[in-house]
């Protein structure tokens, strides 16, 4: 088992919830307001100064789901080469369903 996270923009939450839904990923959970800064999209802090925020989505996957999740944000950049989105997983020790 893997924990799948996605940090991406704001305003881009519908398609990227959309293109996990629809590759058949019904559980998640969806944290809003995140804040941060990265070296390619500067900061995002929510502020008059620093406007924008962002959103991730954590999910509880099987390892061999991975790959599929993944080729999903890849496809999303290559689709809109602008938007701010990361991927990354790592191990899942517990998880209780």
């Amino acid at each position: 088992m893997k924990m799948f996270w996605v940090v991406y923009d704001d305003y881009f939450d519908d398609s990227i919830t959309n293109a996990f839904k629809q590759s058949g990923c019904k559980s998640y959970m969806k944290l809003h307001n995140a804040t941060g800064e990265s070296q390619t999209s500067g900061a995002r802090l929510g502020t008059h100064k620093r406007p924008g925020r962002d959103k991730s989505i954590l999910m509880a996957v099987p390892d061999e789901n991975i790959p599929r999740l993944l080729e999903i944000v890849r496809g999303l950049k290559a689709d809109h080469p602008k938007i701010g989105i990361r991927a990354v997983t790592f191990p899942l020790e517990e998880c209780i369903l």
